[in-house]
């Protein structure tokens, strides 16, 4: 099997393959989303318990990025993205299967650790393609991931409508199988870039968070923008149930198809970060993420308000995750690893942050609560850029 070599360049067949494996373990962080109100009334919990499934399932993804990500640099990708999938797919069986919510939640907790699969991929875009291609080739490795993230709401709200939201569980760990399958057929030996032990490996981490400020900038306020994005997906099933549209998971489901189309501009995005610059990408994300909920608000009682938040408000985001992460990761490339779990536990936190917010503000202020905090959430990641004029 052939081993890849740093900055000489990865075959397109990989790239693609990377992508299309992103997609589809990500997804299994978001199937729940739209069918929060069907788990709801099933086992009978309140709307801010079933809440809590997302938020649960964040934190797991946020723990898996902060202990398993890392040990990318130590041992065999390979065997640890399989061990992954295999322990998703069970969990998504426990998930199919269970009668009480604290099941779901510690099932949930696991398959969202388990899910991070990804970001081994998106380090390894970065680490291995030509110096030209690093940012794009990260771009069409993030456009899997994040069409995998917005493809998987909408398969799920047709799922859930059609078949049940147990059988949603099912199909997914059916899913995970067959990547595990795929991943032993292309993904290739790579050389470690670390010796030592797990706990030296650990260890080195909080000493890069500790001395590189610019790593700790990139992902704060990637993490505010993120948790951005999610007060609108979080409370959307909810908002949807309620006058004026009185409509199930299979409309969650359809204005996810919506977001894809933004996705899939990740590719086009990364094309720019060097043009740009990433202060400047990270201004932009942020002011449109703004218009977004301005739009959200006003709007937000029509189908096209909607469509139209939505999509503002994952292009926003794609511009600041994009930016900041290619730069973490190319500020220290011999531990690209390492550097992306810092990156991406901050945006993950920043993430269930946003989620647990919106919860909230939508049990007291319904969703101009909702559209308060995406908005405070996308002001801070833009004030964190503009109060720092050091930054790049």
């Amino acid at each position: 099997m052939k081993q890849l070599k740093e900055n000489e360049g990865i075959e397109r067949s990989l790239l693609l393959a990377m992508a299309i494996i992103a997609g589809l373990t990500v997804a299994n962080c978001y199937y729940n989303q739209p069918l929060l109100e069907m788990i709801r009334h099933d086992m009978g919990v309140s709307q801010h318990e079933a809440n809590l499934i997302t938020v649960v399932t964040q934190i797991g993804y946020a723990l898996g990025l902060c202990f398993l990500i890392p040990i990318g640099d130590l041992y065999s990708r390979r065997r640890i993205i399989v061990a992954n999938m295999t322990v998703a797919a069970i969990m998504a069986i426990i998930i199919a299967v269970a009668h009480k919510v604290w099941i779901v939640w510690g099932a949930s907790l696991l398959l969202g650790a388990c899910s991070v699969i990804p970001q081994f991929f998106i380090p390894i875009a970065g680490q291995y393609s030509e110096e030209k291609h690093k940012s794009r080739n990260m771009g069409i490795v993030l456009s899997g991931l994040l069409t995998g993230i917005l493809a998987s709401r909408v398969v799920s709200g047709f799922v859930g409508e059609w078949l049940g939201w147990r059988e949603m569980f099912f199909i997914a760990a059916l899913v995970m199988i067959l990547c595990m399958f795929l991943t032993l057929k292309i993904m290739p030996q790579i050389k470690s870039n670390y010796v030592g032990t797990y706990k030296g490996l650990m260890v080195s981490v909080f000493n890069i968070v500790k001395n590189n400020g610019r790593i700790r900038l990139y992902a704060v306020r990637a993490a505010f923008s993120f948790g951005s994005m999610m007060a609108i997906w979080s409370c959307l099933a909810f908002r949807l149930a309620q006058a004026p549209f009185f409509s199930g998971s299979e409309m969650v489901g359809t204005l996810g198809m919506c977001g894809i189309a933004g996705a899939l501009a990740a590719s086009g995005v990364g094309k720019l970060v060097n043009q740009w610059g990433i202060r400047n990408m990270s201004i932009y994300g942020a002011c449109l993420q703004l218009v977004a909920w301005s739009v959200a608000y006003l709007f937000g009682d029509t189908f096209m308000g909607l469509v139209v938040a939505i999509i503002l408000v994952d292009v926003g985001l794609q511009c600041l995750q994009l930016s900041n992460q290619s730069g973490c990761i190319q500020e220290i490339p011999q531990a690209s690893n390492r550097a992306n779990t810092i990156f991406m536990t901050t945006y993950f936190i920043g993430g269930s942050f946003g989620t647990y917010c919106a919860g909230l503000a939508w049990t007291h202020e319904g969703w101009m609560g909702v559209c308060a905090v995406g908005a405070i959430l996308a002001t801070i990641s833009l004030c964190i850029t503009c109060f720092n004029r050091r930054s790049i």
